[in-house]
């Protein structure tokens, strides 16, 4: 745990004093009411944990306060340093300024429009800028400079940029020289500390091999950083990777519940997504016990007559534009799950995690992964889940999510998806029995309807013979 916050410390968004929270990914301490407009950006905008009731990696907290001592801020706030924007009514929040819409709009225009950031000189060609810069990166991590790779990362520099004539990432680079600090920044944006150089040798071999064993030991944690975070989540414990354990899979109190056959087909269903979609998956589902970790220190930190409000409350994962509208819908649908049915998805995950390191998946298509949520969450028919359907789709998000459209990225992901057609289950193939389960449901339900007004008839009719023959 870090030293106690300076007095002098004060928030990066509205300068209001003793912040109590990090934005780790913007290097950046935020105040109560900032940060319950950050969390409600989503983890791909800010990464948000608090200062003192959150569990720390040492090094990543130091990272954070390097970033923040050194600066960092004037990255997101570059133009507003400027006199010309004092004089064009631009200006950072106060303190005294209301969370709504004054302290909210100038977050989202800092952090999600980056609308105060250095912009560079406009060219024909992104892909080129981008690949300077991630050149430019791979270079600066050798040094202990955090600040200046923060902001080659904010432009667009690739954490992951694979460097064609060194043959190797800036993790590679910063694990060989020794920047703890470096490769937790790196972590941070998304580097892989299993990728291979062209030797096939990974970054924790590059810091092995130079004596920074720290360093290795943290590398190895950020790589089974998901699993370690869903375990802990459930058990409070950690594997032992100095040990070679690296995964410990809990166990349910109750696991009679897990016997189902609608378990099984889940489970079932989970083992054949390929690598890819698994990860997804697994990755959503890591952002889902971040929203609820992060929900419960909020709730026990916050001073419930002020700050606990309908506005600061986040019920789902906001929704992220770079993930298809299917997917946004899936993540947000995790909130609905309740604590056995939430668990048994982790358990589940972390069960298959261990099982695909040490052997060969199965592959299936996308909609496989919708399917596992379905039957998790629900333990329904298919006519229950689609009852439900919109009921999910009222407070997935705010993009366009009719059928139409879905079918059409369902279409996609087929012909993206061509290879894995030996899997349990195609897009098409779930859709069609899908629809024929709805047209078969309803052609079922209007014979009954028939059959019942044929049934009154038959029994008016029977009564007036009755009534004729009597006469």
């Amino acid at each position: 745990m870090s030293k106690r916050l300076r007095s002098s410390e004060v928030c990066a968004d509205c300068s209001g004093p003793d912040p109590s929270w990090a934005s780790v990914n913007r290097g950046t301490f935020i105040c109560d009411e900032c940060c319950s407009v950050h969390r409600s950006l989503g983890r791909h905008i800010s990464q948000v944990r608090h200062l003192k009731h959150t569990p720390w990696p040492p090094t990543l907290l130091q990272m954070v306060e390097t970033l923040y001592n050194n600066g960092a801020n004037s990255i997101w706030e570059h133009s507003l340093l400027d006199p010309a924007s004092i004089m064009s009514g631009r200006r950072k929040a106060n303190p005294q300024d209301k969370v709504h819409p004054n302290k909210a709009e100038f977050i989202r225009a800092k952090y999600q429009m980056l609308a105060f950031v250095h912009r560079l000189p406009c060219r024909d060609d992104d892909s080129v800028t981008a690949k300077d810069l991630s050149k430019q990166l791979h270079s600066s991590v050798r040094t202990g400079n955090l600040e200046t790779c923060l902001r080659l990362l904010s432009l667009g520099a690739q954490a992951n940029f694979f460097h064609p004539e060194k043959g190797n990432t800036p993790l590679h680079v910063a694990s060989k020289a020794g920047q703890i600090l470096q490769a937790e920044l790196l972590a941070v944006y998304g580097a892989d500390p299993g990728t291979q150089d062209s030797s096939g040798k990974t970054p924790v071999d590059y810091a092995r091999q130079g004596g920074h064993h720290e360093l290795a030991e943290r590398l190895v944690e950020i790589q089974y950083e998901l699993t370690d975070r869903l375990a802990f989540y459930l058990c409070g414990r950690k594997p032992d990777h100095k040990n070679g354990q690296h995964f410990i899979i809990p166990q349910m109190a109750d696991s009679s519940l897990d016997l189902s056959e609608l378990a099984k087909a889940a489970k079932k269903k989970l083992q054949s997504l390929s690598n890819h979609l698994f990860e997804e998956l697994a990755m959503d589902v890591y952002d889902e016990v971040d929203r609820r970790e992060t929900d419960a220190v909020w709730l026990a930190t916050q001073n419930h007559s002020t700050l606990v409000t309908e506005t600061t409350v986040v019920p789902f994962l906001p929704v992220n534009p770079e993930y298809s509208s299917t997917r946004n819908q899936g993540r947000q649908k995790l909130a609905r799950f309740n604590a056995h049915e939430f668990a048994t998805l982790v358990i589940d995950i972390l069960s298959d995690a261990k099982r695909r390191q040490q052997g060969s998946p199965l592959s299936s298509s996308k909609d496989n992964v919708e399917l596992i949520l379905k039957t998790v969450s629900n333990q329904h028919s298919v006519e229950s889940q689609d009852n439900d359907q919109p009921d999910y789709d009222s407070v997935a998000s705010d993009e366009d999510t009719d059928l139409e459209a879905t079918t059409s990225k369902a279409n996609r992901q087929k012909s993206l998806d061509s290879d894995l057609s030996d899997g349990p289950v195609t897009v098409q193939e779930f859709m069609e029995v899908k629809n024929a389960l709805v047209a078969s449901e309803a052609k079922i339900q209007q014979l009954m309807k028939v059959n019942n007004n044929l049934s009154d008839e038959l029994r008016i009719m029977q009564k007036k013979l009755l009534g004729k023959d009597a006469n």
